[in-house]
């Protein structure tokens, strides 16, 4: 079966990522239809587009969107991020964003997984809020944190459908304590859902608490689901304590429409054509991609060939040979 996926090298070393794992998915044996899409912060500075709704409506018909790395100097803070990001996962409604993490091994302590289940279209991030009295000794400035019902219960019920197919335990992780209204939602929308998966035990964890375990007790942990704004922080913890951000991957998934796929790592604009970007997170985030698409067996092939990130050494390219090799 051939797939018809949006490419979005981006910026920086995005392009040399993804380029490798286009070479890895096509070696794993699965056949893609790719579309180009030059969109980023070079984009932006070149003629000044960010996204336009024709893309928006094309990329909707695709199976996927595979992208590297975007953000570019001399783009203000905030443009492509909004502009491109975030618009992304509210027009496309990828309110799932999952990020994969395993530690290793080592001598006091066994090797371990978990998943951080992020609610990817609400929160601090919906974009309410606003200035009053700017750039004046008075200035107020309020960012508001918008939390739905429907946003909160679909990714908790995401959450316990994944802890089904794993070790059957979930986490939800917010600041009840402080965040009076919105934790308070969070919490009953958790426990309700819960009522639902008999089989699933379940745990709470302050997002201050939950930065301290990812660090020193990650084996607490199955499936984690939070949201947006902690999602963010944890997650970025989570790649610096598992291995680095750099090996790290990720999925912006609408389980029942087209889905975005894309390293973690930023674009890096300092190494670009030097050889020294790694495409792990790349690849890893082409793996997701390929089980979003039902290629089970080709991205635990991707998985195991890269289960080893510290033998394989080289230049952007030789590493992508090497899994190549591997597969």
């Amino acid at each position: 079966m051939t797939y018809r996926v949006a490419i979005m090298g981006g910026d920086g070393i995005g392009p040399e990522v993804v380029a490798e794992g286009l070479k890895v998915i096509a070696a794993a044996g699965v056949e893609l239809d790719t579309v180009s899409y030059d969109l980023g912060g070079e984009r932006y500075l070149r003629d000044g587009v960010v996204l336009t709704d024709e893309i928006v409506a094309e990329w909707s018909e695709l199976d996927a969107i595979y992208a590297g790395a975007v953000g570019s100097p001399g783009v203000p803070p905030g443009v492509i991020e909004r502009g491109l990001l975030l618009r992304m996962r509210f027009e496309l409604d990828l309110y799932i964003n999952l990020r994969p993490f395993k530690f290793p091994g080592n001598a006091d302590r066994d090797g371990h997984d978990f998943v951080v289940i992020r609610e990817n279209t609400e929160g601090t991030y919906a974009g309410e809020g606003g200035f009053l009295r700017k750039n004046t000794a008075d200035e107020i400035a309020t960012q508001g944190s918008v939390n739905t019902r429907h946003g909160v219960e679909r990714a908790v019920r995401y959450a316990f459908d994944l802890a089904m197919s794993r070790r059957k335990h979930v986490t939800l992780v917010h600041k009840t304590n402080v965040l009076t209204f919105s934790g308070d939602l969070w919490e009953r929308t958790f426990n309700e859902v819960a009522v639902d998966y008999p089989e699933v035990t379940t745990a709470y964890n302050h997002v201050d608490a939950a930065c301290i375990y990812f660090v020193d007790d990650p084996q607490r942990y199955d499936v984690l689901v939070t949201d947006n704004l902690f999602g963010d922080i944890l997650t970025d913890l989570g790649g610096a304590v598992s291995g680095g951000i750099g090996l790290a991957p990720t999925a912006n998934l609408n389980p029942d429409g087209v889905s975005m796929f894309e390293p973690v790592h930023g674009s890096a604009p300092d190494i670009v054509g030097t050889g020294k970007a790694n495409p792990i997170a790349a690849v890893l985030s082409g793996a997701m991609m390929l089980d979003h698409l039902g290629e089970d067996a080709a991205a635990d092939r991707i998985r195991k060939a890269c289960s080893d990130p510290e033998s394989l050494s080289g230049s952007t390219s030789e590493i992508g040979d090497a899994i190549v090799a591997r597969l």
